[in-house]
């Protein structure tokens, strides 16, 4: 019984730790610390090589071909690169048509393998990056690249904003939450993560990845270890149209943790090796435990079953009665049309994604391809 308690608590209190107490922590450690680096107020801007990987996005390509051109950068220092990953909807020649600098038509390779020979191409100091259905703001580009001026500065990513116009999914609250960690985050050892949207290294920081890695999650982690600095600019803002459905998000986020996955166990995300205590901190607090939250969670509940059914106390009885009740919250959430029940029904299908991407990796491997998640275009 003692074994059981002793599990039960402390499955609640990394529960606890990991969605509230890790981020009030970071709130403490990070107050009185600047938030941004500024550019100078004088001085050219750094030549930018912008980089837009496709795959079969003709409907969304000359539109955001002219979101970049419009930006407020000099035109002479943005050379406009979109790599077309083996499209065969035209996305290449409607993207010459638009104005593309350069046009790159490659064999289908994946997502990485397009950037990667985008920047072989690529001509500027900084290398930006940015989705064929991700749209900037016009200040986005000068925001992003600003935090450069700092010579340790190695990697940088923006803020994106999800857009729902209809649909059910609850990922905009999510991501504010999200968006306030990865803040306090910078300020600290840096961020842990990044996204697709808009984000921006070195040229000489760049790095070359396995095809079934991505940028958002290995490129902070992997510039840290390397001695660079790796940074958030809310200021920098891009809209994405948020996946429809709560239903739509599960897949959405299965498919990307069945990529996180081989950068946890092989990519050395979970090897403190390279990194400050600070950042080793950052990493096993919102990486390593957010993605064991779901073996976690089964832990708190199978251990409180065993407490109740073996005759324990009345804040077993407690304990357990607020986890049905969660868990009948989240069941009602497709049929009964209030947010909390919503939220609780995300909650549970984005947590099973996580264990869902990992079944998906170990059964069948990571593809570097990847697909449209259904709504976003």
């Amino acid at each position: 019984m003692i074994a059981l308690e002793i599990s039960f608590w402390l499955s609640a209190a990394l529960l606890l730790y990991t969605h509230a107490g890790y981020p009030l922590l970071l709130w403490l450690l990070a107050r009185g610390r600047r938030t941004q680096v500024e550019a100078p107020a004088s001085g050219e801007l750094p030549q930018v090589s912008l980089i837009i990987a496709a795959y079969d996005e003709a409907s969304v390509i000359a539109a955001k071909v002219a979101n970049m051109r419009s930006l407020d950068y000099p035109r002479e220092r943005v050379e406009l690169i979109v790599a077309s990953d083996g499209s065969s909807d035209g996305t290449g020649d409607a993207a010459h048509e638009a104005g593309a600098d350069l046009v790159l038509d490659l064999p289908r390779g994946g997502k990485i393998r397009a950037q990667d020979q985008a920047v072989e191409r690529a001509s500027g100091e900084l290398v930006v990056f940015s989705d064929a259905n991700s749209f900037w703001a016009p200040d986005a580009l000068r925001e992003l690249v600003a935090p450069f001026a700092d010579p340790a500065v190695g990697y940088v990513c923006g803020q994106v904003r999800f857009t729902n116009d209809e649909g059910t999914n609850q990922e905009g609250a999510y991501w504010r939450y999200e968006m306030a960690v990865r803040s306090l985050e910078s300020r600290l050892g840096g961020v842990t993560g990044g996204n697709g949207a808009i984000y921006a290294t070195r040229r000489e920081a760049y790095i070359v990845v396995d095809p079934r890695m991505g940028h958002d999650l290995s490129f902070p982690f992997n510039m840290v270890k390397r001695g660079w600095r790796a940074v958030y600019a809310p200021s920098a803002r891009a809209e994405e149209k948020m996946v429809p459905s709560i239903e739509g998000e599960f897949a959405r986020k299965r498919r990307m943790m069945s990529h996180a996955w081989p950068i946890v166990v092989q990519g050395g995300l979970a090897s403190p090796r390279g990194y400050s205590a600070l950042y080793a901190l950052q990493i096993a607090s919102h990486r390593l435990l957010r993605y064991a939250s779901p073996f976690i969670h089964l832990a708190a509940l199978g251990t409180n079953v065993a407490l109740v059914a073996g005759g324990a106390g009345a804040v077993y009885l407690a304990t357990l009665a607020v986890q049905a009740a969660f868990l009948l919250a989240a069941a009602l959430g497709p049929v009964v049309p209030l947010r909390p029940f919503k939220l609780a029904y995300y909650y549970v299908l984005v947590t099973a994604s996580l264990a869902a991407g990992l079944w998906d990796w170990l059964r069948t491997g990571t593809p570097a391809g990847w697909e449209k998640a259904e709504g976003t275009r």
